[in-house]
């Protein structure tokens, strides 16, 4: 079982890899925090997993900071992205 979740681990590994390429080469800011958010959920995804392989209960821990922090961050793209031009008619009246 643990040679099946290091093999789990290693592919979500390299789906975080693939999201290098949308980093460098996105067009818009958003293209690239979606795929710092891949990052952080993939690095959730694989602290899990190692953490259920070698029995270390400590990297639940830090995977849950990282959750906190995948939070954090996306709620402030949010609002330094948002600004009144972007709104809607709909929404200022």
């Amino acid at each position: 079982m643990q040679v099946l979740l290091m093999v789990v681990s290693m592919v979500v590994l390299m789906s975080i890899v693939a999201g290098f390429v949308r980093v460098i080469r996105g067009p818009t800011s958003a293209d690239r925090m979606s795929a710092a958010l891949l990052f952080g959920t993939g690095g959730v995804a694989v602290l899990l997993l190692l953490a259920e392989a070698t029995d270390m209960p400590a990297l639940k821990d830090v995977a849950l900071v990282f959750v906190v922090l995948a939070a954090v961050t996306s709620v402030a793209f949010v609002r330094l992205a948002w600004t009144p031009a972007t709104e809607s008619a709909e929404e200022r009246s």
